[in-house]
């Protein structure tokens, strides 16, 4: 396999070039690149070279900060006019931290709503301050001037499907990437992989990085007549109960001309169109009229999988599990892991000229994106088992979402994805009120005595 030619330099597949004219591209913060291993081998005649397998927010994140970095960077993305089905919700964050422009944006929402079993509805936007909203856009559009950007920044975009990664048998050896373009097989080798390929990702088979749970999400995108396209023009609305999930909760989301409805579930995968037709039941008099222009299905992690890295390949985004429980939150960790897992490369590589191992990633990547979310992901554990697990629990989640300071440190800490400062007064109330309406709700001592104590002692 060592002696595999490359095979982009025979290529002669005419690629469509994105129109970039209308963009302006914002750079990348200049990297610090500072040796954190002298036994990594300096590369001699060239830089060192990555694949990037999947082009959404995970794949072209890590492909600009590679190719921004001095490493030479090829993305792979099948489909480049396909669109993941995904409520579109970005945190306000994001759109500076990404350089996201303004009109990608479809919808500023500045009010939600959360509707309980009982149709008990709390309005949960009342702490938005007057500069603060929820941005609302379609993935194929973000994903498209993502893939753009990065291709302005040098990465070489391959519209092509990846069959198979062929793992190395030694140190020295490249990774070998089979793919098809135009019904021809073409290979590639590498030194570094990063696998964004999504849930089911053929990156992660392919290193044996474990199994993990996934939930599947099933969204309907529907066209409304004007009227009532109006009552959403910037709101959200979540649904809780049995009817439309028996673990997660049902959206609807306003998007550019037409508002997205859908649910998910993991334990009862086999009912989802029942449970889709619960959320619609629900908010029938509200999208009565409407036209369904599209139907979108899609399989969503439930948890980090058991393997992120192996040897000279790292996982990102869905591929290696970020997807919080009980928000469903996904885009922003998916970028966010990206860019950290590129630009932890760079470093590692001193700017692509020396050679990288698995302690490299393990060490610049997964330790520092360990360090910074891991916990964030254990606590929305925890309160997905608790307020998901019955139909009384989620009349006192609604209940609970109803107290301005439980909004508000929600808020803070979901816009600008740091821990909210909260008031220790303020705190002990707060958990004092949750403690009341699951006592209310009479499952406090149920759902806390089959939660994992190991688990549990994290957060107390």
């Amino acid at each position: 396999m060592a002696a595999v030619t490359h095979p982009l330099h025979s290529l002669t597949v005419t690629f469509k070039t994105p129109n970039l004219s209308s963009y302006r591209f914002t750079p990348l913060p200049r990297l610090t690149i500072s040796a954190t291993s002298t036994s990594n081998k300096h590369i001699s005649g060239r830089r060192l070279t990555a694949a990037v397998i999947g082009g959404g927010p995970a794949g072209s994140s890590a492909a600009e900060a590679l190719a921004s970095g001095g490493v030479e960077t090829y993305l792979f993305e099948r489909s480049p006019n396909g669109a993941k089905p995904c409520g579109g919700a970005i945190p306000l964050c994001m759109l500076d931290e990404f350089s996201i422009p303004p009109d990608l944006i479809d919808r500023k929402v500045t009010h939600m709503k959360i509707i309980s079993p009982s149709n008990l509805t709390v309005d949960f936007g009342k702490t938005l301050k007057s500069h603060e909203y929820i941005s609302m856009l379609r993935r194929e559009v973000l994903d498209s001037y993502l893939r753009s950007r990065a291709e302005s920044k040098g990465v070489t975009l391959l519209k092509a499907l990846v069959t198979k990664l062929d793992v190395p048998t030694s140190p020295n050896q490249p990774y070998i990437i089979h793919y098809t373009v135009n019904n021809r097989i073409k290979y590639l080798p590498v030194d570094v992989v990063i696998g964004a390929d999504g849930a089911n990702s053929r990156v992660a088979k392919s290193i044996h990085a474990g199994d993990y749970a996934c939930a599947i999400a099933f969204q309907e995108r529907i066209k409304l007549p004007d009227d009532k396209m109006q009552y959403y023009e910037n709101l959200a609305e979540m649904y809780v109960g049995n009817d439309v999930s028996p673990d997660f909760y049902a959206w609807v989301f306003p998007k550019c001309d037409h508002v997205a409805v859908g649910t998910g579930t993991v334990c009862s995968k086999q009912n989802i169109k029942l449970y889709q037709q619960g959320i619609r039941s629900r908010v029938f008099p509200k999208i009565a009229g409407g036209k369904v222009i599209k139907v979108e299905a899609h399989p969503i992690p439930e948890h980090p999988r058991p393997v992120r890295v192996r040897g000279r390949v790292a996982l990102v985004g869905d591929a290696a599990g970020y997807v919080t429980k009980c928000s469903g939150e996904g885009i922003y960790f998916a970028a966010k892991s990206g860019r950290m897992c590129g630009e932890a490369i760079v470093k590692a590589s001193e700017g692509g000229q020396r050679m990288i191992g698995e302690s490299d990633l393990k060490r610049e990547y997964l330790k520092q994106w360990d360090s910074k979310y891991i916990t964030t992901f254990r606590f929305l554990d925890l309160l997905q088992h608790v307020f998901y697990g019955s139909n009384a629990a989620r009349e006192a989640l609604v209940e609970l979402c109803g107290d301005e300071y439980v909004q508000r440190m929600t808020f803070e800490s979901y816009l600008y994805k740091k821990l909210a400062q909260g008031n220790g007064w303020e705190d002990f109330k707060m958990v004092s009120t949750t403690i009341g309406s699951l006592i209310r709700c009479k499952i406090v001592g149920k759902e806390m005595e089959s939660f994992d104590p190991n688990v549990l002692a994290k957060f107390v």
